[in-house]
């Protein structure tokens, strides 16, 4: 019944994260690439006032994996390594913190890629 729980809350937060996004991109004139930034640096932010911590603690991977959680990952790895090599954390922390997660996009976007033949869109 636990595990059951946390589903649900992972779909709820995940899917309010989600539907926020959409209804950005519905309601507003921002593109979405600027709906992007804007997830993410709302998650530094989040982050650095101590606000996003909570919100993972509640819903694991429904904050984890939307932007937001990305912003989250940046802004905890510079603070990580700003405490362990000084300044210089603020250029490399981020970057260390998020690697494997980016490195897993590129290897499974060149796998898909390779899988897939591209098609031209239809306008």
């Amino acid at each position: 019944m636990d595990s059951l729980l946390l589903y649900l809350k992972v779909f709820l937060v995940g899917g309010l994260l989600c539907a926020i996004g959409e209804a950005l991109i519905l309601k507003t004139k921002l593109s979405p690439a600027r709906i992007l930034v804007l997830y993410i640096v709302a998650g530094v932010i989040l982050s650095f006032a101590g606000l996003y911590k909570p919100l993972v603690s509640f819903a694991a991977a429904g904050a984890t994996v939307p932007l937001t959680g990305f912003g989250h990952a940046l802004a905890q790895g510079t603070m990580q390594a700003v405490e362990e090599k000084g300044w210089i954390g603020i250029f490399t922390g981020g970057l260390s913190a998020t690697a494997g997660g980016i490195a897993a996009a590129v290897f499974f976007g060149l796998i898909t890629a390779m899988c897939f033949k591209p098609k031209p869109k239809d306008y």
